[in-house]
């Protein structure tokens, strides 16, 4: 006997034609997803001090970025932070993370990176150097200052 099936509601797609979140029906955003529940301790204590837009810097835990995923994200910096832990020493992983770097500052974005070490010595200085890091102007971030256009005052 089939089982009997209420018709979708307003709003509602059919079940039988491929319903559910759009989001949930691309691979990167479900990893994504799937990561923030499997943090490791040092990104969850920088968590714990990022979310709720300190100093009015907004972050995003694994966020992904075409067919990366950031440990963490600021939008308004355009800055990708990831933590370094022991692993990333291993194998060809220092080499997939160059490549990774060089990928992603060819896109526009900064990489920080921050050992996971520095993050379990003492968190709060940790997430808030990233803070201040991302607070730089970004055309600040060389450490020049842009000269005036024509016709603007100096």
């Amino acid at each position: 006997m089939a089982a009997i099936q209420n018709p979708p509601r307003d709003g509602e797609v059919a079940r039988s034609a491929g319903g559910g979140s759009p989001s949930l029906r691309r691979p990167e955003v479900y990893e994504a997803r799937k990561a923030r529940r499997a943090m490791s301790l040092p990104e969850v204590l920088l968590w714990q001090r990022l979310k709720g837009s300190p100093q009015g810097i907004a972050f995003r835990k694994q966020h992904p970025i075409g067919r990366y995923r950031a440990d963490f994200y600021c939008a308004a910096a355009k800055l990708v932070i990831e933590v370094d832990g022991a692993a990333h020493d291993m194998g060809d992983r220092p080499q997939r993370d160059v490549e990774r770097t060089i990928g992603l500052e060819r896109q526009g974005y900064r990489i920080l990176r921050v050992p996971a070490a520095d993050v379990l010595r003492d968190a709060d200085e940790a997430a808030q150097s990233i803070v201040a890091f991302a607070a730089r102007p970004l055309h600040h971030a060389s450490g020049m200052v842009p000269l005036p256009v024509n016709g603007e005052d100096v």
